[in-house]
């Protein structure tokens, strides 16, 4: 993906613990994406409702409302909408009764801000 696609690229990020936030934030606006970030699901959502994003990158353990109703959500608002979660607990989101939309990516905490970067690009380019 070219710099002015990534720049194009609007990501959703939402993660409810600060410095790993900040962290992501930070990763990706260095790799050209456009981020908007929150700390939980429900402000996450509400500003889907406002815009269009191309990415959803969320947390699944979160207060208010938790990544994979978040993920359903976004999916009923835009089924265009990609979706990856970030979570230490991959065998929350694996589990096929919390209906979670199934081409969702999951990348397991811990990660390299390296491996998020290029996960984010092959799940836009697919």
């Amino acid at each position: 993906m070219n710099e002015t696609a990534a720049a194009t690229t609007k990501i959703l990020l939402a993660e409810d613990d600060n410095d790993m936030r900040r962290f992501l934030v930070r990763a990706l606006q260095n790799a050209g994406f456009d981020v908007a970030s929150f700390d939980n699901g429900l402000s996450a959502y509400n500003r889907l409702r406002e815009e269009p994003f191309e990415l959803l990158l969320t947390d699944i353990v979160m207060p208010e409302m938790d990544g994979i109703e978040l993920a359903r959500r976004a999916t009923e608002l835009d089924p265009d909408i990609k979706v990856m979660f970030i979570t230490g607990f991959a065998a929350v989101a694996l589990n096929p009764d919390n209906n979670a939309p199934k081409d969702a990516k999951i990348l397991s905490k811990p990660f390299h801000l390296r491996d998020l970067v290029s996960e984010v690009q092959r799940l836009l380019a697919a």
